[in-house]
């Protein structure tokens, strides 16, 4: 498992099962059993606990046989509000005030896996969802939502995150959430949504919110018109909670003490540190 942006061993299977198990897996996922030598995707749900998972499925051909991939979305994760985030109190004030604008393009940036989704649909789910048309296309829904229309990616059908964009400026949006920038066309028209009065939400693959601007000028978007559209740019990363079983405060070292008065503004000699138990596999997060 990867757990907090770690993988984690947790069990060996036997080498025997492994074809059956990847069929299983394949079959519950509506893929083709008998193609092992292209990538598949699919989908399919389970309830664990009394709370319904979303499973979703890569599967790719390696020389040692075929290996799958299973990502678990949390429906109820999805409802987390923006208090919810863990945003510092001064950062989630700005971004709260950026949503409040009326058009323009907001931008999140961070590596993949950094929550930047979770933060999107939090922030669509603090907007007025009744009084405003709200339209999303991603590659894929990740997590499906009662007042907002969303269309996914199917590049068999013909949609693209470009052409699904264009579509969408022709269904009266006011509010419009691009899963991804990914290619200069998309950036272009996401740009020009942004420039005729529509609120335009994406997230963008760059190291930091400078990184952002310099990713969209890299597509051919005019500096001119980045200064007129971005409303703001949130560069985020995902960060490891220490365990609550094994917590302890104990004296941080002298450097570190200097760094956190400096960022935050208040004196400090203990902080939280995790020992491992069994809870955390002796990890400590």
């Amino acid at each position: 498992y990867r757990i907090d942006g770690t993988l984690q061993d947790m069990m060996s299977l036997p080498l025997d099962i492994h074809s059956a198990l990847v069929s299983r897996v394949k079959i519950l996922s509506n893929l083709n059993i008998a193609d092992h030598f292209r990538a598949q995707d699919g989908q399919f749900s389970t309830e664990a606990k009394g709370r319904k998972i979303d499973v979703r499925v890569a599967t790719s051909p390696t020389v040692h046989g075929e290996m799958a991939v299973l990502r678990l979305l949390d429906k109820s994760r999805a409802t987390l509000g923006l208090s919810e985030l863990g945003l510092l109190p001064d950062g989630l004030e700005r971004f709260e005030r950026m949503l409040k604008v009326p058009y323009g393009m907001i931008l999140i940036s961070g590596p993949t896996g950094a929550g930047k989704t979770t933060t999107l649909y939090a922030a669509v789910n603090s907007l007025d969802t009744m009084g405003r048309n709200i339209v999303t296309i991603e590659d894929p829904a990740e997590y499906r939502f009662e007042d907002i229309n969303q269309i996914q990616v199917n590049p068999q059908a013909g949609i693209t995150f470009a052409s699904g964009l264009r579509s969408i400026l022709r269904l009266d949006p006011d509010i419009i959430l691009v899963g991804e920038v990914r290619d200069a066309e998309t950036a272009n028209i996401a740009v020009q949504a942004a420039l005729t009065g529509h609120m335009m939400l994406t997230s963008i693959h760059a190291n930091d919110t400078v990184g952002v601007l310099f990713r969209l000028i890299d597509l051919g978007i005019e500096p001119f018109l980045i200064a007129s559209a971005v409303i703001g740019i949130m560069a985020q990363r995902m960060v490891r909670r220490i365990c609550p079983d094994c917590i302890q405060l104990i004296e941080a070292p002298l450097v570190e003490q200097l760094a956190y008065e400096k960022e935050i503004g208040e004196k400090r000699a203990k902080f939280p540190y995790a020992a491992g138990c069994k809870t955390c596999a002796y990890t400590g997060y």
